[in-house]
């Protein structure tokens, strides 16, 4: 159930991202393969995945709000390949492709991830059957997610840390924007489009926050234990950049340890919820148990 209802909406979510990008104008036929050969490129289709399953949470129809949802994964998708750009993680494949700069060059891999980001707030503005003052609300929630109150902050503390000692609450401090803050924007936003409660608001965000922690860790440890053909982008290249990660910071049972704690906080916050969040209880536990 868990499993099929997952790559059901995950196929509903690349259909609908395909046609959003056929639909789009664009002056150079270069830069539109460029933005598809990324946003086609596969993946887990995490951030749509959990705002519909927020929305079912909050006792709405998930599926309905699948337009704000494909905003999501094309502001995701502009972050993988400027991340991977030289200038930043300098990486050669991500989902066991080459990655946007090695295919179309660096010039054309920004200027892709660049349009990935505008057209996600055209594309989020298509959303029907939502009362504006609630679009608007969710619109700002994940534009300050993407920015430098999140994602992008927690990338720059991110590179001015390659080499640098920094601690525990440093680093979490870090990931919860760069890493998290996007997962956050997702759930609270799916929650926000239901018209939830503000306990069940407030009960998902704290979900939201242990979920994204639990991810990271859980990459962190991949980093280090994971098939590089499985993963679909090399391994061990935190130690390469000297980045200071969950597991260089403590150990590997110990980030073992703290993901699973991370993962019982995410199921301790849905112990008011029902069936409706079944779902977004599977999602974290498998989190821990992945090899991708």
């Amino acid at each position: 159930m868990f499993k099929d209802l997952w790559t059901r909406r995950a196929g509903l979510v690349e259909a609908d991202l395909l046609k959003e990008l056929r639909r789009t104008e664009s002056l150079d036929e270069n830069l539109m393969r460029a933005m598809e050969y990324s946003l086609m490129a596969g993946g887990k289709r995490l951030r749509p995945i959990l705002l519909m399953a927020a929305a079912d949470a909050s006792g709405g129809a998930g599926e309905k709000f699948i337009t704000i949802a494909d905003a999501l994964e094309l502001i995701h998708t502009y972050s993988l390949i400027h991340d991977d750009l030289p200038a930043m993680d300098d990486d050669d494949y991500r989902r066991g492709k080459l990655t946007n700069h090695k295919v179309f060059g660096e010039a054309m891999a920004i200027l892709a991830g660049d349009a990935l980001l505008t057209l996600a707030f055209e594309v989020a503005l298509r959303q029907r059957d939502v009362p504006h003052e609630i679009l608007l609300t969710v619109l700002r929630e994940i534009s300050i997610a993407a920015g430098a109150a999140g994602m992008v902050g927690g990338q720059a503390i991110d590179l001015c840390s390659e080499g640098v000692q920094i601690d525990l609450t440093m680093l979490k401090f870090m990931h919860m924007g760069k890493t998290g803050a996007l997962f956050r924007a997702a759930i609270r936003s799916g929650a926000l489009l239901a018209q939830a409660s503000e306990k069940i608001l407030n009960d998902l965000t704290r979900y939201a926050e242990a979920f994204g922690l639990a991810f990271q860790i859980t990459d962190d440890i991949l980093d280090v234990t994971g098939d590089t053909k499985v993963l679909g982008k090399a391994t061990g290249s935190d130690a390469k950049h000297g980045k200071a990660t969950y597991v260089s910071l403590t150990s590997l049972d110990e980030a073992k340890r703290l993901a699973q704690a991370a993962v019982d906080e995410a199921l301790d916050a849905l112990k008011d919820f029902g069936s409706e969040a079944d779902f977004l209880r599977e999602l974290v536990r498998y989190l821990v148990a992945r090899e991708k």
